[in-house]
Parts: structure tokens; sequence; C-alpha cells
């Protein structure tokens, strides 16, 4: 207990360090706020001539603001607007030819004065191509040349000397997300979309479709849902991975139940052996809730952790079942909690599911 108390005590020279940060943090914060508040019809004006560009948006900027607009250039890629950066330095020396004249121009600098910058924008004027500038003044040379200019106002650097490019560059990179993500909306851009860009890790995994993760084919148990539980368990064996549910379906094949292994264990726990050579439709959770193959993974997931199941039937328009999503498919994600196997609540159980005559299957 001694050395618990000792470890939440924090001493004066940390505490100092946590104060300093802190102040850092609200004082970006805080800039933040006000350049939200300052945004007018010049942001609406670069959202316009962004939407509009035919060609592709190059970003460009030097020093801190440089690495700001390569994460800018980044987002407006995976956001629908294709992008890249140009470094300024590199531009005046032969990379001014990756520039097309359906191209547009995003510039960042703060002073709206920096030499490598400044050097550019007459080639670029000559090519007749639009620019947009983050700056903190529109009477800067930058802001000047632009077409559209996004006004930062004069912001105090963060820190107790306020000379490291912070408080500035965080700005930037806020207004440049706001930029991406407004045309982003503009354009309709969509979750499907975004995925065929970003369809690695596990953000591109929650961004799969329910038809490339589900288990189809061989991988199922169907059986009708006429036959008995025994014949249902002896018919539908499978060899490796199984799911953990049969689908039951009716005489026009469509989607009528659900049955689980969980279910078929709590009937023998509770001794009901006489319900094995009943139709299974008698004991199937009806009306389980199920997914389309169309839906994104992440929606698929968020039913299974909501609802704490283990199984999700996936059908088509017409109620035929398609596949089913089993929680140990995404498990690995870690964005979807397993329900513990000492839940009484039954897989795919859905609110509608009828429970009177199926008691192991009621919620606990």
């Amino acid at each position: 207990m001694g050395s618990v108390a000792e470890r939440a005590v924090i001493p004066f020279g940390e505490f100092e360090l946590l104060r300093e940060a802190r102040e850092i943090i609200d004082d970006e914060a805080r800039a933040l706020l006000r350049v939200s508040a300052g945004l007018d019809k010049e942001f609406c004006c670069a959202v316009d001539l962004l939407a509009q560009c035919a060609g592709c948006v190059v970003v460009t900027g030097m020093g801190k603001a440089g690495l700001i607009g390569r994460k800018i250039a980044a987002t407006l890629s995976s956001t629908g607007t294709r992008a890249h950066f140009l470094h300024p330095a590199e531009a005046v020396h032969g990379d001014l030819g990756c520039l097309a004249t359906d191209d547009l121009l995003v510039v960042l600098s703060n002073s709206g004065e920096t030499d490598e910058v400044c050097r550019i924008l007459p080639s670029v004027t000559r090519f007749g191509i639009p620019i947009v500038a983050i700056t903190a003044s529109r009477g800067s040379t930058v802001g000047r040349a632009a077409r559209a200019t996004i006004e930062l106002g004069r912001l105090r650097e963060a820190g107790p000397h306020s000379l490291a490019p912070t408080t500035t560059t965080t700005a930037m990179l806020a207004v440049g997300d706001a930029l991406a993500l407004v045309i982003g909306r503009r354009k309709g851009f969509t979750p499907q979309q975004f995925a065929l860009y970003h369809n690695g890790g596990s953000l591109g995994a929650m961004l799969k479709s329910v038809g490339e993760v589900m288990r189809t084919g061989g991988q199922l148990r169907v059986a009708a849902e006429t036959k008995s539980i025994r014949n249902v368990f002896a018919e539908s064996s499978r060899p490796g991975r199984r799911t953990g549910a049969v689908i039951l379906v009716d005489d026009e094949g469509r989607l009528s139940g659900l049955f689980t292994d969980s279910d078929l264990a709590r009937m023998l726990e509770r001794r009901q052996d006489g319900l094995l050579d009943r139709p299974i439709a008698e004991s199937m959770t009806r009306h389980p809730m199920t997914i389309g193959p169309e839906a994104l993974l992440s929606e698929a997931i968020e039913i299974l952790s909501h609802n704490r199941i283990s199984e999700l039937p996936v059908v088509d328009v017409d109620g035929r079942p398609l596949g089913i999503l089993d929680v140990t498919d995404v498990v690995g994600t870690g964005l979807v909690e397993t329900p513990t196997l000492g839940d009484a609540t039954p897989s795919s159980l859905s609110p509608s599911s009828s429970s009177a005559e199926t008691p192991w299957q009621t919620p606990a």
C-alpha cells in the first residue's frame, strides 16, 4: 500500500513539468478556437476552388509548415481529392515540371514571406494555376498572390520563448483537416470509397464489406426447420472450422431461425433430451438479427458488440441466407468484445424473438 501511495504523489519538479505541458496545450487549443471563429467567406472560396480542381491539388510549404503540408496532402488523398506535396526548394530546381495548368496550389507559410515559397509564386502565376494560401495575413506576399487566403491571424507560438513553430503549425493542420473533410462531404465521399484508399491495418479491415469477410459455402451449416434437432446436428457436421450456429430455412429457402451450439448445450444441461427428436423450429431463435452483404464490417461489429451475440446471418434482399459472420472472424480487430461463456444471451437473439417456448434462450 505504501509503494502505491508513493507513486501517486507527484514530486514538485514533475508537477512543474506537467503544468508547463498543460499550458502549452491550452495555448494551442485557445488559438484553434480563435482560428475557427475567424473563418470567413475566404474559406468557402477555398473549398470551391479545391472541389472544382480538375487536376491535382499540390501542397507546398517550407520547414515545419512543409511537414504539415505533407500531412494535409495525405489527408486530401485519402478523402477523395488527388493531392501530393511539392518541396519549394526543389521546385525551383526543376520540380515545377510536375505542375499542370488544371492543378491547384495550396501554400502554407505563416509569415507569408518564406523565401523558398515566394520564389515559386511568379512561375505558378504564369502557369495560370490558382493558389490557396494558409497564412497569417492577407497582406503578405503569399496572401496577395492567392485567389483565396485563409487568414490565421497573428498567433503566438507556444512555450516560454515562443520561437519554434508550434501554435501556427497546429492551426495550419486543423485548417487543412477542415478543408479536406468539408470537400469530401461536398463531393459525397463515402466510407466505401475511403476503404479503397485505406485498405490496410485495422481501419481498413473495419471498412471491408460483410460479404468480403463472411463464411460461405461449405463453412455453413444450413438445415430445414422441419427436421429434428438430432438429425440437424447429425447431418450438418462439417470438417475443419465451423460456425457455432445452424441456419434454419423454411420451405422457400428463406431464413427462419438460428440454433446455436450453446442452445444445444443448455438443453442437455437442463435434461430436456426429449426435444432432440422434435422439429428444430420449436426450439430455434426466430427472426434473428441479420445483415446484408454490402454493409460495412464496422456495422456488423457494432451489432455483435451491442447485442453480445456471436453469430450474425447474412441474407439477400429476399431473406435467403448467403453466409454468416462469426465473432471469431472479427475478434482479431480488437474492436469487438467476445461474449463470455457465462452469457445466457442466445447467439443472434433479436428483440422480437419469442422465448416463451424456449426458456433456455432467454437473456439472463
